[in-house]
Protein backbone atom coordinates (compact mmCIF):
# COMPACT_ATOMS: atom_id res chain seq x y z
CA UNK A 1 0.00 0.00 0.00
CA UNK A 2 1.19 3.53 -1.09
CA UNK A 3 0.59 6.38 0.93
CA UNK A 4 1.97 9.98 1.18
CA UNK A 5 1.46 12.10 4.39
CA UNK A 6 1.42 15.59 3.09
CA UNK A 7 2.39 17.87 5.88
CA UNK A 8 4.03 21.06 6.18
CA UNK A 9 5.79 19.80 9.55
CA UNK A 10 5.69 16.52 12.02
CA UNK A 11 3.29 17.74 15.08
CA UNK A 12 1.88 15.60 18.03
CA UNK A 13 -1.05 14.73 15.68
CA UNK A 14 1.10 13.83 12.42
CA UNK A 15 3.85 11.17 14.87
CA UNK A 16 0.69 9.33 16.29
CA UNK A 17 -0.92 9.28 12.73
CA UNK A 18 2.52 7.74 11.67
CA UNK A 19 2.83 5.50 14.37
CA UNK A 20 -0.84 4.13 14.05
CA UNK A 21 0.08 3.38 9.86
CA UNK A 22 3.71 1.46 11.40
CA UNK A 23 1.21 -0.37 13.47
CA UNK A 24 -0.63 -1.66 10.46
CA UNK A 25 2.65 -2.39 9.09
CA UNK A 26 2.75 0.21 6.31
CA UNK A 27 5.37 3.19 5.90
CA UNK A 28 4.12 6.73 4.45
CA UNK A 29 6.26 8.65 2.80
CA UNK A 30 6.30 12.09 4.29
CA UNK A 31 6.21 14.97 1.83
CA UNK A 32 6.96 18.45 2.84
CA UNK A 33 4.94 21.20 1.41
CA UNK A 34 7.53 24.07 1.00
CA UNK A 35 9.09 21.14 -1.35
CA UNK A 36 6.31 20.85 -3.90
CA UNK A 37 6.38 22.22 -7.51
CA UNK A 38 3.13 21.42 -9.49
CA UNK A 39 3.12 21.44 -13.05
CA UNK A 40 -0.65 21.93 -13.58
CA UNK A 41 0.18 21.87 -17.27
CA UNK A 42 0.50 18.38 -17.07
CA UNK A 43 -0.37 15.10 -15.12
CA UNK A 44 -0.23 12.87 -12.76
CA UNK A 45 2.73 11.43 -14.46
CA UNK A 46 4.95 13.88 -13.29
CA UNK A 47 6.93 13.16 -9.88
CA UNK A 48 6.28 14.08 -5.86
CA UNK A 49 9.37 15.28 -3.95
CA UNK A 50 9.63 11.62 -2.94
CA UNK A 51 10.50 10.89 -6.39
CA UNK A 52 7.62 8.78 -6.75
CA UNK A 53 4.59 9.40 -9.98
CA UNK A 54 1.90 10.84 -8.10
CA UNK A 55 -0.11 8.52 -9.61
CA UNK A 56 1.59 5.86 -8.09
CA UNK A 57 0.20 6.54 -4.85
CA UNK A 58 -2.85 4.58 -3.37
CA UNK A 59 -3.56 7.69 -0.93
CA UNK A 60 -2.12 11.00 -0.23
CA UNK A 61 -3.68 12.18 3.34
CA UNK A 62 -3.23 15.60 3.57
CA UNK A 63 -2.19 17.57 7.19
CA UNK A 64 -0.99 20.87 6.33
CA UNK A 65 -0.62 23.73 8.67
CA UNK A 66 -1.33 25.97 6.07
CA UNK A 67 -5.09 25.72 4.70
CA UNK A 68 -4.01 27.09 1.96
CA UNK A 69 -0.90 24.83 0.73
CA UNK A 70 -3.16 22.30 1.36
CA UNK A 71 -6.53 23.08 -0.12
CA UNK A 72 -4.69 24.06 -3.29
CA UNK A 73 -2.60 20.75 -3.42
CA UNK A 74 -5.99 18.97 -2.81
CA UNK A 75 -7.16 20.72 -5.80
CA UNK A 76 -4.25 19.40 -8.29
CA UNK A 77 -4.11 15.62 -7.16
CA UNK A 78 -7.82 15.21 -6.91
CA UNK A 79 -7.76 16.88 -10.67
CA UNK A 80 -5.30 14.21 -11.44
CA UNK A 81 -7.30 11.81 -9.96
CA UNK A 82 -5.22 11.17 -7.25
CA UNK A 83 -6.88 9.74 -4.20
CA UNK A 84 -6.80 12.37 -0.60
CA UNK A 85 -8.05 12.44 2.39
CA UNK A 86 -9.88 15.01 2.51
CA UNK A 87 -10.90 15.82 -0.90
CA UNK A 88 -10.40 19.15 -2.14
CA UNK A 89 -14.73 19.82 -2.42
CA UNK A 90 -14.82 19.17 1.83
CA UNK A 91 -11.85 21.03 1.86
CA UNK A 92 -12.93 23.88 0.54
CA UNK A 93 -15.93 23.94 2.24
CA UNK A 94 -14.71 23.74 5.40
CA UNK A 95 -11.76 26.49 5.43
CA UNK A 96 -14.45 29.01 4.86
CA UNK A 97 -17.10 29.63 7.13
CA UNK A 98 -19.35 30.99 4.80
CA UNK A 99 -19.38 28.27 2.08
CA UNK A 100 -19.97 25.89 5.88
CA UNK A 101 -22.77 28.03 6.49
CA UNK A 102 -24.34 27.50 3.34
CA UNK A 103 -23.85 23.70 3.10
CA UNK A 104 -25.36 23.36 6.73
CA UNK A 105 -28.85 25.38 5.65
CA UNK A 106 -29.18 23.19 2.03
CA UNK A 107 -29.19 20.21 4.03
CA UNK A 108 -31.00 21.70 6.84
CA UNK A 109 -28.59 21.54 9.79
CA UNK A 110 -28.99 24.06 12.95
CA UNK A 111 -26.90 26.38 13.11
CA UNK A 112 -26.41 29.85 15.16
CA UNK A 113 -28.46 32.91 13.08
CA UNK A 114 -25.54 33.89 10.64
CA UNK A 115 -25.41 36.91 8.38
CA UNK A 116 -22.99 38.37 5.52
CA UNK A 117 -22.16 41.44 4.59
CA UNK A 118 -19.89 43.30 2.48
CA UNK A 119 -19.74 46.74 3.42
CA UNK A 120 -19.06 48.76 7.14
CA UNK A 121 -22.90 49.77 6.87
CA UNK A 122 -24.20 46.42 5.78
CA UNK A 123 -22.33 44.78 7.90
CA UNK A 124 -23.82 47.13 11.20
CA UNK A 125 -27.33 45.97 9.54
CA UNK A 126 -25.90 42.47 9.98
CA UNK A 127 -25.11 43.20 13.91
CA UNK A 128 -28.58 44.40 14.37
CA UNK A 129 -30.58 41.95 13.13
CA UNK A 130 -28.90 39.35 14.59
CA UNK A 131 -29.04 41.57 17.62
CA UNK A 132 -26.19 42.32 20.37
CA UNK A 133 -24.24 40.69 21.72
CA UNK A 134 -23.16 39.47 18.18
CA UNK A 135 -20.11 37.43 17.16
CA UNK A 136 -17.52 39.01 14.32
CA UNK A 137 -15.62 36.45 12.30
CA UNK A 138 -13.14 35.94 9.64
CA UNK A 139 -14.62 33.61 6.79
CA UNK A 140 -10.88 31.67 7.10
CA UNK A 141 -8.85 30.78 10.05
CA UNK A 142 -8.70 28.73 12.66
CA UNK A 143 -7.62 28.32 16.80
CA UNK A 144 -9.93 31.31 17.50
CA UNK A 145 -8.71 34.37 16.14
CA UNK A 146 -9.60 37.56 15.28
CA UNK A 147 -12.90 36.45 17.04
CA UNK A 148 -15.04 39.85 18.70
CA UNK A 149 -18.19 39.51 20.70
CA UNK A 150 -19.67 42.81 20.33
CA UNK A 151 -22.00 44.12 22.88
CA UNK A 152 -23.42 47.36 21.45
CA UNK A 153 -23.04 50.00 18.31
CA UNK A 154 -19.79 51.63 19.49
CA UNK A 155 -18.01 48.51 19.91
CA UNK A 156 -19.48 47.73 16.46
CA UNK A 157 -18.30 50.81 14.58
CA UNK A 158 -14.67 50.69 16.39
CA UNK A 159 -14.44 46.78 14.57
CA UNK A 160 -15.92 47.12 11.51
CA UNK A 161 -13.54 50.22 11.22
CA UNK A 162 -10.45 48.37 12.46
CA UNK A 163 -10.91 45.52 9.95
CA UNK A 164 -11.76 47.57 6.69
CA UNK A 165 -9.04 49.70 6.99
CA UNK A 166 -6.32 47.23 8.53
CA UNK A 167 -7.53 44.22 7.49
CA UNK A 168 -6.93 42.27 4.21
CA UNK A 169 -10.03 41.66 1.50
CA UNK A 170 -11.09 38.44 3.27
CA UNK A 171 -11.65 40.89 6.70
CA UNK A 172 -14.00 42.99 4.61
CA UNK A 173 -16.20 39.74 4.36
CA UNK A 174 -18.38 40.49 7.57
CA UNK A 175 -19.41 37.11 8.76
CA UNK A 176 -21.90 37.57 11.87
CA UNK A 177 -23.42 35.26 13.45
CA UNK A 178 -25.75 35.63 16.87
CA UNK A 179 -23.93 34.76 20.16
CA UNK A 180 -24.87 31.75 21.61
CA UNK A 181 -24.81 31.84 25.48
CA UNK A 182 -23.09 28.49 26.25
CA UNK A 183 -22.56 26.55 29.52
CA UNK A 184 -18.92 27.54 29.87
CA UNK A 185 -17.67 24.81 27.38
CA UNK A 186 -18.43 23.51 24.12
CA UNK A 187 -18.34 20.07 22.71
CA UNK A 188 -15.89 18.98 19.65
CA UNK A 189 -16.77 15.55 17.84
CA UNK A 190 -14.58 13.58 15.81
CA UNK A 191 -16.28 12.19 13.14
CA UNK A 192 -14.38 9.38 10.63
CA UNK A 193 -16.56 8.23 7.85
CA UNK A 194 -20.01 7.25 8.98
CA UNK A 195 -19.35 7.36 12.88
CA UNK A 196 -19.01 9.76 15.30
CA UNK A 197 -16.05 8.19 17.82
CA UNK A 198 -15.59 10.23 20.55
CA UNK A 199 -16.10 13.94 21.48
CA UNK A 200 -14.55 16.25 24.09
CA UNK A 201 -15.77 19.13 26.20
CA UNK A 202 -13.76 22.37 25.52
CA UNK A 203 -14.24 24.57 29.28
CA UNK A 204 -12.67 27.61 29.89
CA UNK A 205 -14.04 30.81 31.74
CA UNK A 206 -13.40 32.59 28.30
CA UNK A 207 -16.04 33.05 26.09
CA UNK A 208 -13.74 31.01 23.32
CA UNK A 209 -13.07 27.79 24.52
CA UNK A 210 -11.15 26.25 22.21
CA UNK A 211 -7.92 23.85 23.31
CA UNK A 212 -5.57 26.67 21.36
CA UNK A 213 -6.63 28.94 23.63
CA UNK A 214 -6.46 27.39 27.08
CA UNK A 215 -9.88 25.24 27.25
CA UNK A 216 -9.46 22.35 29.28
CA UNK A 217 -10.69 18.65 27.61
CA UNK A 218 -12.75 16.23 29.15
CA UNK A 219 -14.71 13.89 27.69
CA UNK A 220 -18.16 14.03 26.30
CA UNK A 221 -20.60 11.42 25.79
CA UNK A 222 -21.90 10.99 22.59
CA UNK A 223 -25.65 11.06 22.79
CA UNK A 224 -27.85 10.04 19.79
CA UNK A 225 -28.77 13.81 19.57
CA UNK A 226 -24.93 14.41 19.00
CA UNK A 227 -24.18 11.63 16.94
CA UNK A 228 -27.51 12.85 14.58
CA UNK A 229 -26.03 16.41 14.50
CA UNK A 230 -22.18 15.52 13.84
CA UNK A 231 -23.26 12.63 11.32
CA UNK A 232 -25.81 15.47 9.34
CA UNK A 233 -23.07 18.27 9.10
CA UNK A 234 -20.41 16.09 7.98
CA UNK A 235 -22.74 14.66 5.35
CA UNK A 236 -23.55 18.23 4.42
CA UNK A 237 -20.08 19.16 3.38
CA UNK A 238 -19.05 16.12 2.15
CA UNK A 239 -17.84 13.45 4.67
CA UNK A 240 -14.20 12.41 5.47
CA UNK A 241 -12.03 13.04 9.05
CA UNK A 242 -14.19 15.86 10.04
CA UNK A 243 -14.00 17.44 13.92
CA UNK A 244 -17.29 19.14 14.19
CA UNK A 245 -17.55 21.73 16.99
CA UNK A 246 -21.30 22.10 18.63
CA UNK A 247 -22.44 24.77 20.77
CA UNK A 248 -25.05 23.98 23.77
CA UNK A 249 -27.93 26.48 24.08
CA UNK A 250 -29.52 27.01 27.49
CA UNK A 251 -32.06 24.25 26.82
CA UNK A 252 -29.91 21.73 25.71
CA UNK A 253 -29.75 21.87 21.94
CA UNK A 254 -26.70 21.56 19.89
CA UNK A 255 -26.22 23.67 17.08
CA UNK A 256 -23.23 23.27 14.65
CA UNK A 257 -20.83 26.04 15.07
CA UNK A 258 -17.85 24.90 12.68
CA UNK A 259 -16.45 22.13 10.86
CA UNK A 260 -12.42 21.55 10.61
CA UNK A 261 -11.46 19.22 7.98
CA UNK A 262 -7.70 18.76 9.02
CA UNK A 263 -8.29 18.06 13.06
CA UNK A 264 -6.09 18.43 15.76
CA UNK A 265 -6.64 15.85 18.19
CA UNK A 266 -3.43 15.27 20.43
CA UNK A 267 -5.84 16.81 23.47
CA UNK A 268 -8.71 14.29 23.25
CA UNK A 269 -7.68 10.57 23.03
CA UNK A 270 -6.99 10.49 27.16
CA UNK A 271 -9.63 11.84 28.49
CA UNK A 272 -11.94 9.89 25.85
CA UNK A 273 -10.49 6.85 25.37
CA UNK A 274 -10.42 6.59 22.01
CA UNK A 275 -7.20 6.14 20.13
CA UNK A 276 -8.22 8.37 17.35
CA UNK A 277 -5.17 8.13 15.36
CA UNK A 278 -5.81 4.44 15.28
CA UNK A 279 -9.45 4.96 14.40
CA UNK A 280 -8.14 7.22 11.68
CA UNK A 281 -5.94 5.34 9.93
CA UNK A 282 -8.51 2.14 9.79
CA UNK A 283 -10.67 3.90 7.95
CA UNK A 284 -8.40 5.09 5.82
CA UNK A 285 -6.88 1.30 5.17
CA UNK A 286 -10.05 0.38 4.55
CA UNK A 287 -11.14 3.05 2.24
CA UNK A 288 -8.31 2.35 0.13
CA UNK A 289 -8.94 -1.43 0.23
CA UNK A 290 -12.49 -0.79 -0.79
CA UNK A 291 -11.32 1.19 -3.84
CA UNK A 292 -8.67 -1.43 -4.95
Amino acid sequence: MRVALLVTHIRAEEKLLLAAFNSRGINPEVILDRELNFDVSRGPEQRAPSGRAWRGYDLVFERCVSTSRGMYALAVLNSWGVRTFNSYETAAICSDKLRTSVALTQHGVPQPHTRVAFTPASAMQAIEDVKYPAVLKPVTGSWGRLLARVHNRDSAEAILEHRQTLGDYNHHIYYVQEYVDKPGRDIRAFVVGDRTIAAIYRASNHWITNTARGGQATNCPVTAPVNEICLRAAEAVGGGILAIDLLEDAQGNCVVNEINHTMEFRNSSEPTGVDIAQEVIDFVIQQIEVMA
